[in-house]
């Protein structure tokens, strides 16, 4: 049974329930299921966009996505017409940003503020996989245009795994779950790709609560790489880029661990 990006085949929706069908259903699959289909008729399922019935992004939220066009936007920072001249980094100066390529698929306003606040505040987990097929959009549009380095701004080819910037200590305990986590294992599965969880945070203050100059020293002292990165070119990905401090930061730790090369991706961006 074939299926897009968001996972529609048969009328089945991310976010939606249907029984297994087939003579060999496993005892706790079919339990699992059936609790979800209670669950769905006593809360059911809505677009988290317009609150329409069924799906957590409807088709028509969906087609109207607020995407950044890949063609213009910024190589360095992923910020939108900033392909010329950015005015959200110091690209045009020679400032790049230890990542070689930044993308981003939706600013944080409306659709894309929503879908970020949704997923890791408001506890609809299932969305995880709905974000990776946006920031896997966003990825392939933007193979089609060069980074800073003359080469394309995202080729799986030459990627040898997906890592992400890891949630807060606290930001943990609050929520019960690193919400870029699951949005990457979905995100690696849709680009054939391993997961790597080589990056903790253990004592970072929550950025949202900083101004730029504290994000960049928040930032710059409270990443650690638990892994083995030696050579490795890496798809390193975040919900939210605002200053890019938090981006920054990891992929320079990566580099200084022997990482080869760092790309970063987000769903949503501030500009």
């Amino acid at each position: 049974m074939s299926t897009n990006l968001f996972g529609e085949a048969s009328g089945d929706w991310l976010g939606g329930v249907g029984l297994p069908h087939g003579p060999r259903i496993g005892a706790r699959s079919l339990v699992s299921r059936v609790a979800s289909a209670a669950a769905e008729l006593a809360w059911p399922t809505r677009c988290v966009l317009c609150d329409a019935p069924g799906v957590l992004l409807c088709k028509r939220c969906r087609e109207g996505l607020p995407w950044f066009s890949q063609r213009w936007a910024c190589p360095n920072c992923g910020a939108p017409f900033g392909w010329v001249s950015c005015t959200e980094c110091g690209a045009s100066r020679g400032e790049l940003w230890e990542s070689r390529a930044c993308v981003c698929a939706l600013p944080l306003a409306d659709a894309g503020r929503a879908l970020a606040l949704s997923y890791k505040d408001a506890g609809e987990r299932r969305l995880a996989p709905v974000i990776a097929a946006v920031m896997a959009c966003a990825l392939d549009e933007a193979s089609a245009w060069p980074a800073a380095d003359g080469a394309a701004r995202f080729d799986a080819s030459e990627l040898d795994a997906v890592c992400f910037v890891p949630a807060t200590r606290a930001a943990y305990a609050r929520r019960g779950f690193d919400h870029m986590e699951d949005v990457s294992r979905s995100l690696a599965g849709m680009l054939g790709l391993p997961l790597a969880d080589v990056l903790a945070r253990p004592e970072a203050q929550d950025q949202r609560r900083l101004g730029r100059e504290e994000r960049f020293a928040n930032a710059a002292c409270s990443t650690i790489v638990v892994g083995d990165v030696t050579g490795c070119s890496l798809l390193l990905v975040d919900d939210v880029v605002t200053t890019g401090a938090s981006m920054r930061a990891c992929a320079r730790d990566l580099l200084a661990h022997g990482a080869d090369s760092v790309t970063a991706c987000a769903l949503a961006r501030t500009w």
